[in-house]
């Protein structure tokens, strides 16, 4: 991986501890490179151009033959699983006060614990403003018990109530601020002004390069945020070619995406349609072009972990490091088609990178993603792909750098 890749997608991560900031973070690279923001009006005739609402963002680059040749998509997600404040969070316990909060989709909980903790979001004023705020230092911590207190903790394994023992102290001072007054001053507003707050915690350590031989990033949200890196610079460092070349990342993938933002929403549908209309093609057309179609939904697959191998298929598990897994379930929890993965092992050898598969253990579950929903709802063929990672749904997960650089010049193929 390149030293630019690295700072780019490192000051991706650093600057985007919730899904809004991540939108507000590529909408900031989009209109540096020319794309026209249509986020607030119709569609034209632009060749780039992106609509972004709320924690998701779609963003094309117009293809010369896109009847004949369709829409090249990659999806991904924003969001990630964690913790978030409660709209009365305020609380006192033994000389601390503390936050109440709410746990979103399906974080690795223990994680979470002795962490230097910040917090991110953004208000609704009464003017309908929307502003985006973050600390700028850790504020909070959710502080382990004492192995004194619960000798057996190590042989039985940490249990967490989830109401009871995930509440950060953020004080100990009874004079300072409550929450809706602290958010006010991170947000330069005025309590008064302030309608609602949407507000989550985050790990304040920055995305790192470790290993001995630099070999690994580890982060928090690189699920899904690595992906979107990978979408969103293959589509900055492609040009213009036979097919419109479409990044759609949606928010609340981690509960299930059912939402105006989410992949089960209609956001891609319609921009899609409208981008379709600006070239002058027909409703029947549009139609007819989504059959040329194809869709990439990246989203990170499990790695095999060094210390649990017997929690993977290891003739089908992929490796840190070794390529982008193909990501494959008969019960269609991913879309992943023959076909379709025929697709991605094309791009694959026209980047020159490697690749890998993914299925899970037949007594291990696995996840799903954005692509059959996706499939579903565009009847678009789809190939489910994905970084190879340790540590998913973690405060701090952690991926190879190398897999990194292939999804993206695997995407950037595939744009061709």
């Amino acid at each position: 991986m390149t030293k630019s890749h690295i700072e780019s997608i490192s000051a991706q991560l650093d600057a985007s501890p919730t899904s809004r900031h991540l939108v507000a973070f590529i909408s900031h690279q989009l209109r540096a490179a020319k794309f026209v923001d249509f986020s607030n009006t119709a569609v034209t005739t632009a060749n780039s151009g992106f609509v972004a609402t709320a924690g998701s963002i779609v963003a094309w680059r117009s293809g010369k033959q896109t009847a004949k040749q369709g829409f090249r998509i990659v999806g991904a997600h924003t969001d990630s699983p964690g913790l978030h404040i409660k709209p009365n969070p305020d609380d006192h316990k033994h000389g601390f006060k503390i936050l109440q909060v709410e746990i979103y989709g399906g974080p690795l909980l223990n994680s979470w614990l002795d962490r230097d903790l910040g917090i991110a979001g953004h208000v609704v004023l009464r003017s309908g403003e929307i502003k985006l705020f973050r600390s700028n230092n850790a504020v909070a911590r959710i502080s382990q018990l004492a192995i004194h207190l619960d000798r057996e903790v190590n042989e039985r394994g940490l249990i967490l109530d989830k109401h009871l023992h995930l509440s950060p102290a953020w004080s100990t001072n009874d004079k300072s601020p409550n929450f809706i007054d602290w958010v006010a001053k991170q947000a330069n507003t005025a309590t008064r002004q302030i309608v609602q707050i949407d507000a989550q915690l985050f790990d304040t350590n920055k995305a790192t390069v470790i290993g001995s031989d630099g070999s690994l990033l580890a982060s928090g949200r690189l699920d899904n945020q690595a992906s979107c890196w990978a979408a969103i610079s293959a589509l900055l460092e492609s040009v213009s070619g036979a097919a419109t070349q479409v990044v759609a990342l949606f928010d609340h993938e981690e509960v299930g995406s059912q939402s105006a933002t989410g992949a089960a929403g209609p956001l891609l549908e319609h921009t899609l349609e409208q981008i379709a209309n600006s070239q002058k093609i027909s409703r029947v057309g549009f139609i007819e072009t989504l059959k040329m179609s194809s869709c990439i939904s990246a989203d990170n697959a499990h790695a095999v972990h060094h210390n649990y191998p017997e929690r993977h298929d290891l003739a089908n598990a992929p490796i840190i490091n070794q390529g982008p897994a193909i990501k494959i379930n008969s019960n269609q929890r991913y879309a992943t088609s023959a076909q379709s993965a025929a697709l991605f092992v094309g791009a694959c050898k026209r980047a020159k990178v490697k690749h890998q598969l993914f299925v899970s253990r037949n007594n291990m579950p696995c996840g799903t993603t954005i692509g059959p929903i996706t499939a579903t709802r565009l009847g678009i063929d789809t190939v489910d792909v994905g970084v190879p990672q340790l540590s998913m749904h973690s405060a701090r997960e952690v991926c190879g750098v190398d897999d990194l650089t292939s999804l993206q010049l695997a995407l950037k193929a595939y744009f061709k």
